[in-house]
This record gives structure tokens, sequence and C-alpha cells, in this order.
């Protein structure tokens, strides 16, 4: 395939994947009301005297978008699970390349719409000055969400066959979390804490080398994935 019928081929399947949540919205609702309610059970549990809001704000921010967009990553091929319907992608001009480039732009679509959606309500609750550094952790959001939807899109395909995909993507993608999570709570905190970003520039080129990391790594192994 060329590089045109190639960006034809991403675009066909990411638009045909959020054409579908679109119109159910299931899984888009379920994400948004449990990102709100982890929002507000950690707000409402913890002690205001003991416990600052820029203390809790970065891991209550992160634990949000993390498991949230888990749920969303669940239905990345749960999609096309009935009546092999992968099969008849495979058929089609589209590479694994492709397919896989397709599904990570409409996860990263679907998982982006629900963090920022789930954005205000973490103002809300959280009195932290995050206007005048919003660029920079807007910066941080979007690496931190490329690198887990890759690897989500990735071990989504893999449990996809699976009887207990739903319990198995968790589990598999926890271990590959925990480097780029970190390192985005660290880098919250400190634009949090308006220091400057010579401070936590290490953990911004860490993150950013987990991205691609993680992406290639994904795009390498997918194919071999999507034959089994």
């Amino acid at each position: 395939m060329g590089s045109a019928a190639t960006l034809q081929a991403i675009i066909a399947i990411a638009g045909k994947d959020l054409l579908v949540e679109r119109r159910t919205k299931t899984a888009f609702f379920s994400s948004i009301v449990f990102a709100i309610l982890v929002l507000t059970i950690l707000y409402f549990a913890r002690d205001k005297t003991a416990v600052g809001d820029l203390d809790l704000a970065p891991g209550a921010l992160w634990v949000t978008f993390t498991f949230a967009g888990m749920l969303g990553l669940n239905r990345a091929f749960a999609l096309e699970r009935e009546n092999r319907a992968m099969d008849g992608v495979r058929l089609t001009p589209a590479t694994p390349t492709a397919i896989f480039l397709g599904k990570v732009v409409g996860n990263l679509v679907f998982v982006g719409t629900v963090e920022l959606v789930s954005l205000p309500v973490f103002i809300l609750f959280y009195d932290v000055p995050i206007w005048r550094e919003l660029p920079i952790l807007i910066l941080v959001i979007a690496l931190a969400t490329a690198g887990f939807v890759s690897v989500g899109t990735l071990f989504s395909a893999m449990v996809v066959r699976t009887r207990f995909s739903e319990v198995m993507l968790p589990v598999l993608m926890l271990p590959f979390l925990f480097p780029p999570v970190v390192a985005a709570v660290q880098l919250t905190r400190g634009i949090l804490a308006l220091r400057p970003l010579s401070e936590y520039s290490g953990w911004l080129s860490l993150l950013a080398a987990f991205v691609i990391i993680f992406f290639t790594f994904s795009l390498f192994l997918f194919e071999a994935i999507l034959e089994e």
C-alpha cells in the first residue's frame, strides 16, 4: 500500500470504531461515570487538614485517567470479535500497520475525549493553579495517554479471544503502565506546584522515551498477534 492508501485505511478504521461508539455510547458513558465517581470518592475520602490539594491532585488525576482509559480500551477489538469481523478487515488491502494505527487513533480520540470531559470535574474539586501551566500539562497528558493507548491497543488485540478479556487486559497492562504513569504523576506535581521546567525536565524526557519505546514495541508485535 502507498502512503495515501495507508492513510485512508487508518482514517477508515478509526472512523468506523468512533462511529460505532457514537451510536451506542456505552463505553463512553461508562468511562465518564467511572472517572467522575473516582474523582468524587478520592476528594471526599481525604482528611483536608492532613492532605492538601497539591498532594492529592496529581495521583487522583492519573488514577482517574488510567483506569477510565482502560474501560475504553477493552472495546478496541471487541467490535471485531462478533461474527469473525476481523477476518473481513484482514481481507481488505489494509496492512497490519494500518490496522494498528487506525485502532490507536480511534482509541486516542476516545480516551482523549474522556479526559477532556473529566478535566473540568478535576478542576472543580481540586484548588490547584492549573490554568497558568495548562499547555505543558496538556503535553504531559497527551504523551502519557499515547503511551498507554499504544500498549493497551496491543494487549486488547491479544486478549480479545480469551474468556475473561475484561480482567486480563488490566493485569497485562499494569506492569507496563507503571513507568509512564509514575513519570506523569511527578510531572503533574511539578507543574501544579509552579516549579520551573528545569526541575522536572528529566521526568519529561523519561516519559517521552517510554512513549517512543512502547509505540515501537507495540507496532512491531501487532502483526504477529494479529496472525494468531
